[in-house]
This record gives C-alpha cells, sequence and structure tokens, in this order.
C-alpha cells in the first residue's frame, strides 16, 4: 500500500503538473485519470487493474506507485515519450499496437 507521502507525490504530479503541461507539450492527454493510466499500466507492464484493486493510489504498493512517479518525472524531463507510453497503455488495453 502507498504511503500517504507518495500519494501526495502522485495526485501532485498527475492532477497539477502533467495536466498544467500538456499544452505546452503537445501530449495526447490532458486529464488527470488519463496521465494516471498511461504511467500505472507502464508501470504495471500491462493494465493496471489487472494487478492492483481499485483505487490504485491506496492499493499500489509504494514501490510500484514510485515507478508510475519516476516514469511521469521522466516524460516531463524529456527523456520517456509520454506519447509511447500512451500507445503502451492503450495496446494493452486493446485499442492500438504496442509503441
Amino acid at each position: 500500500m502507498a504511503s500517504d507521502n507518495t500519494a501526495r507525490r502522485w495526485f501532485a504530479l498527475t492532477r497539477d503538473r502533467m495536466p498544467g503541461l500538456a499544452q505546452q507539450r503537445g501530449w495526447p492527454v490532458f486529464e488527470d485519470h488519463c496521465f494516471q493510466r498511461i504511467l500505472l499500466d507502464n508501470a504495471v507492464g500491462e493494465k493496471w487493474n489487472n494487478e492492483i484493486p481499485a483505487p490504485a493510489y491506496r492499493n499500489a504498493p509504494d514501490d510500484l506507485l514510485e515507478r508510475a512517479i519516476a516514469l511521469g518525472e521522466a516524460a516531463i524531463a524529456g527523456s520517456e515519450d509520454l506519447d509511447d507510453l500512451n500507445r503502451n497503455s492503450l495496446a494493452w488495453r486493446g485499442q492500438g499496437e504496442l509503441a
């Protein structure tokens, strides 16, 4: 289960920072739940709720949520491509091909 500190960082990242940067970065999504889906799916390596019961912020192990946060931070820094991460997520959900 994620710690309160990790959950706070998760929400700051996915509810504030990433949506605030979405338009200027040309990201394919702009809503918080989309960033959460993308980052969690890529941290898990499949559709996240195949492994973690909802709500993920409460039920994900701390190390998994930390991996998802690291992916979001890397997307902000430009060392991960959010478009690729989104394509992976959609493919795991049967909506596209893996990047």
